[in-house]
Protein backbone atom coordinates (compact mmCIF):
# COMPACT_ATOMS: atom_id res chain seq x y z
CA UNK A 1 0.00 0.00 0.00
CA UNK A 2 2.83 2.30 0.88
CA UNK A 3 4.36 1.74 -2.55
CA UNK A 4 1.08 2.55 -4.31
CA UNK A 5 0.69 5.67 -2.20
CA UNK A 6 4.20 6.80 -3.12
CA UNK A 7 3.52 6.22 -6.80
CA UNK A 8 0.31 8.20 -6.67
CA UNK A 9 2.09 11.00 -4.85
CA UNK A 10 4.84 11.08 -7.49
CA UNK A 11 2.28 11.04 -10.29
CA UNK A 12 0.39 13.94 -8.69
CA UNK A 13 3.63 15.92 -8.36
CA UNK A 14 4.59 15.12 -11.95
CA UNK A 15 1.12 16.18 -13.16
CA UNK A 16 1.48 19.47 -11.30
CA UNK A 17 4.88 20.06 -12.95
CA UNK A 18 3.38 19.39 -16.39
CA UNK A 19 0.51 21.77 -15.71
CA UNK A 20 2.94 24.48 -14.59
CA UNK A 21 5.06 23.89 -17.67
CA UNK A 22 2.05 24.13 -19.99
CA UNK A 23 0.94 27.34 -18.28
CA UNK A 24 4.42 28.82 -18.68
CA UNK A 25 4.54 27.81 -22.35
CA UNK A 26 1.13 29.35 -22.98
CA UNK A 27 2.26 32.58 -21.33
CA UNK A 28 5.43 32.58 -23.42
CA UNK A 29 3.40 31.97 -26.57
CA UNK A 30 1.05 34.88 -25.81
CA UNK A 31 4.03 37.15 -25.09
CA UNK A 32 5.68 36.11 -28.37
CA UNK A 33 2.49 36.75 -30.32
CA UNK A 34 2.16 40.19 -28.72
CA UNK A 35 5.78 40.98 -29.62
CA UNK A 36 5.19 39.83 -33.20
CA UNK A 37 2.13 42.07 -33.52
CA UNK A 38 4.15 45.01 -32.17
CA UNK A 39 6.93 44.36 -34.69
CA UNK A 40 4.39 44.16 -37.54
CA UNK A 41 2.92 47.48 -36.42
CA UNK A 42 6.35 49.12 -36.25
CA UNK A 43 7.28 47.81 -39.70
CA UNK A 44 3.99 49.11 -41.04
CA UNK A 45 4.63 52.57 -39.58
CA UNK A 46 8.18 52.59 -40.96
CA UNK A 47 6.96 51.65 -44.43
CA UNK A 48 4.44 54.50 -44.35
CA UNK A 49 7.29 56.95 -43.65
CA UNK A 50 8.96 56.12 -46.95
CA UNK A 51 6.28 56.87 -49.56
CA UNK A 52 7.48 57.56 -53.09
CA UNK A 53 6.40 61.19 -53.33
CA UNK A 54 7.19 61.48 -57.03
CA UNK A 55 5.16 58.42 -57.92
CA UNK A 56 1.64 59.04 -59.14
CA UNK A 57 -1.08 56.89 -57.58
CA UNK A 58 -1.79 53.85 -59.69
CA UNK A 59 -5.01 54.18 -61.62
CA UNK A 60 -7.47 51.38 -60.93
CA UNK A 61 -7.81 48.84 -63.76
CA UNK A 62 -10.94 49.20 -65.84
CA UNK A 63 -13.19 46.20 -65.24
CA UNK A 64 -13.83 44.13 -68.38
CA UNK A 65 -16.22 41.35 -69.18
CA UNK A 66 -13.63 38.91 -67.88
CA UNK A 67 -13.50 40.61 -64.49
CA UNK A 68 -15.06 38.50 -61.75
CA UNK A 69 -15.65 39.15 -58.07
CA UNK A 70 -16.99 37.45 -54.98
CA UNK A 71 -20.05 39.71 -55.09
CA UNK A 72 -20.35 42.34 -57.84
CA UNK A 73 -17.59 44.11 -59.86
CA UNK A 74 -16.80 47.51 -58.43
CA UNK A 75 -17.76 50.69 -60.21
CA UNK A 76 -15.33 53.39 -61.29
CA UNK A 77 -13.33 54.98 -58.52
CA UNK A 78 -14.97 58.11 -57.27
CA UNK A 79 -12.82 61.10 -56.41
CA UNK A 80 -11.01 60.31 -53.17
CA UNK A 81 -8.76 62.58 -51.14
CA UNK A 82 -7.35 60.11 -48.62
CA UNK A 83 -4.86 57.87 -50.40
CA UNK A 84 -2.20 55.80 -48.64
CA UNK A 85 0.48 53.71 -50.37
CA UNK A 86 0.99 50.26 -48.88
CA UNK A 87 4.62 49.19 -49.18
CA UNK A 88 6.58 46.07 -48.39
CA UNK A 89 9.40 46.30 -45.87
CA UNK A 90 11.75 46.55 -48.88
CA UNK A 91 9.95 49.66 -50.13
CA UNK A 92 8.14 47.88 -52.97
CA UNK A 93 4.72 49.38 -53.68
CA UNK A 94 1.99 46.82 -53.05
CA UNK A 95 -1.21 48.86 -53.34
CA UNK A 96 -2.83 52.24 -52.89
CA UNK A 97 -5.58 52.42 -50.28
CA UNK A 98 -8.38 54.93 -50.87
CA UNK A 99 -10.44 55.76 -47.78
CA UNK A 100 -13.73 57.61 -47.50
CA UNK A 101 -15.99 57.98 -44.49
CA UNK A 102 -17.05 54.33 -44.39
CA UNK A 103 -15.37 52.67 -47.37
CA UNK A 104 -11.87 51.34 -47.96
CA UNK A 105 -10.66 50.48 -51.45
CA UNK A 106 -7.29 48.84 -52.02
CA UNK A 107 -6.14 49.16 -55.63
CA UNK A 108 -3.33 46.65 -56.09
CA UNK A 109 -0.09 47.55 -57.88
CA UNK A 110 -0.39 46.70 -61.57
CA UNK A 111 3.19 45.45 -61.83
CA UNK A 112 2.58 42.71 -59.24
CA UNK A 113 0.73 39.51 -60.05
CA UNK A 114 -1.36 38.96 -56.93
CA UNK A 115 -3.08 35.63 -57.60
CA UNK A 116 -6.30 35.01 -55.66
CA UNK A 117 -5.16 31.47 -54.85
CA UNK A 118 -1.79 32.51 -53.38
CA UNK A 119 -1.64 32.12 -49.58
CA UNK A 120 -2.42 33.75 -47.25
CA UNK A 121 -5.07 35.76 -49.15
CA UNK A 122 -8.07 33.47 -48.66
CA UNK A 123 -7.11 31.81 -45.38
CA UNK A 124 -5.99 34.98 -43.59
CA UNK A 125 -7.45 38.12 -45.15
CA UNK A 126 -10.80 36.69 -46.23
CA UNK A 127 -11.53 34.06 -43.59
CA UNK A 128 -9.75 35.38 -40.49
CA UNK A 129 -10.22 39.12 -41.00
CA UNK A 130 -13.11 40.05 -43.30
CA UNK A 131 -15.47 37.17 -42.56
CA UNK A 132 -14.84 37.50 -38.81
CA UNK A 133 -15.69 41.21 -38.94
CA UNK A 134 -18.79 40.37 -40.97
CA UNK A 135 -19.84 37.71 -38.46
CA UNK A 136 -19.49 40.21 -35.59
CA UNK A 137 -21.68 42.70 -37.47
CA UNK A 138 -24.28 40.04 -38.24
CA UNK A 139 -24.46 39.23 -34.53
CA UNK A 140 -24.83 42.92 -33.65
CA UNK A 141 -27.58 43.28 -36.25
CA UNK A 142 -29.42 40.24 -34.89
CA UNK A 143 -29.29 41.81 -31.44
CA UNK A 144 -30.60 45.11 -32.80
CA UNK A 145 -27.36 46.97 -31.97
CA UNK A 146 -26.74 48.09 -35.56
CA UNK A 147 -29.05 48.29 -38.59
CA UNK A 148 -28.55 45.59 -41.25
CA UNK A 149 -27.30 48.14 -43.80
CA UNK A 150 -24.28 48.82 -41.56
CA UNK A 151 -22.98 45.24 -41.72
CA UNK A 152 -19.49 45.08 -43.24
CA UNK A 153 -19.44 43.88 -46.84
CA UNK A 154 -16.52 43.31 -49.18
CA UNK A 155 -15.90 42.84 -52.89
CA UNK A 156 -12.83 41.33 -54.54
CA UNK A 157 -12.48 42.37 -58.18
CA UNK A 158 -10.21 40.19 -60.26
CA UNK A 159 -9.39 39.42 -63.86
CA UNK A 160 -8.97 35.71 -64.17
CA UNK A 161 -7.23 34.83 -60.92
CA UNK A 162 -5.36 38.15 -60.68
CA UNK A 163 -6.70 40.43 -57.95
CA UNK A 164 -7.18 44.01 -59.08
CA UNK A 165 -9.06 45.65 -56.24
CA UNK A 166 -10.51 44.99 -52.79
CA UNK A 167 -13.44 47.12 -51.69
CA UNK A 168 -14.70 47.03 -48.10
CA UNK A 169 -17.83 48.92 -47.05
CA UNK A 170 -19.09 49.93 -43.60
CA UNK A 171 -15.71 50.41 -41.96
CA UNK A 172 -14.76 52.84 -39.19
CA UNK A 173 -11.42 54.44 -38.22
CA UNK A 174 -10.45 51.56 -35.92
CA UNK A 175 -11.32 48.91 -38.49
CA UNK A 176 -9.66 50.90 -41.26
CA UNK A 177 -6.38 50.88 -39.33
CA UNK A 178 -6.61 47.11 -38.78
CA UNK A 179 -7.58 46.48 -42.39
CA UNK A 180 -4.68 48.52 -43.77
CA UNK A 181 -2.26 46.55 -41.62
CA UNK A 182 -3.84 43.20 -42.55
CA UNK A 183 -3.94 43.96 -46.28
CA UNK A 184 -0.33 45.17 -46.31
CA UNK A 185 0.87 42.07 -44.43
CA UNK A 186 -1.12 39.75 -46.71
CA UNK A 187 0.12 41.35 -49.92
CA UNK A 188 3.72 41.34 -48.73
CA UNK A 189 3.54 37.61 -47.94
CA UNK A 190 1.92 36.96 -51.34
CA UNK A 191 4.60 39.03 -53.08
CA UNK A 192 7.35 37.09 -51.29
CA UNK A 193 5.84 33.81 -52.48
CA UNK A 194 5.58 35.15 -56.03
CA UNK A 195 9.26 36.16 -56.04
CA UNK A 196 10.39 32.69 -54.88
CA UNK A 197 8.43 31.08 -57.71
CA UNK A 198 10.11 33.16 -60.41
Amino acid sequence: MSTDADRIKRLVEFKKKLEDKIENLNTELKDSQAMLETIDTLLLEKSFKRPQISEEPTSPPTPTKETTSETQPTQELEELDNITPLQASTGELLAHVHVTESTLRAVLAEDKNFNYNTPPFTHFLIERILLKMQERDNELARNGQIPPDQILTYTVTKQGDTIQEIQIKNTDPERTKELKSSIRWTLEKMYEKTKTQT
